[in-house]
């Protein structure tokens, strides 16, 4: 094993140091695009699910009244971590808490 002189151990340390608050940032400026990514994927499935549901067993049905709590879940999720939700049928970001829990109660499109 071969010692290092005193300068070239803080440099290393040096490096490392650096090296670590860089990946850091690089995963701290990531996170909100992923967090976006995630939030849009549950309200577009929480969404889907519901349309299915009453597709196939009417709007006013246990099931699309289970895929209702679904979508209200996936959008308080979105909420509580960004401060924002997707709305699926409209394809846009709403920055207020806004949404309406009976915007799904029969089919409006």
């Amino acid at each position: 094993m071969k010692i290092l002189p005193n300068g070239s151990i803080k440099r290393f340390g040096k490096t490392a140091v650096a090296a670590f608050v860089f990946g850091t940032l690089l995963l701290v400026a990531g996170t909100p695009r992923a967090l976006a990514d995630d939030c849009q994927k549950r309200i577009n499935r929480a969404d889907h699910r519901l349309h299915e549901a009453a597709e196939h067993h009417g709007w006013n049905s246990p099931e699309a009244d289970r895929a209702r709590h679904e979508l209200h879940d996936a959008r308080e999720w979105c909420w509580e971590h960004g401060h924002r939700w997707w709305d699926a049928d409209e394809h846009r970001w709403h920055t207020e808490r806004d949404w309406n829990d009976h915007d799904h109660d029969r089919d409006h499109h």
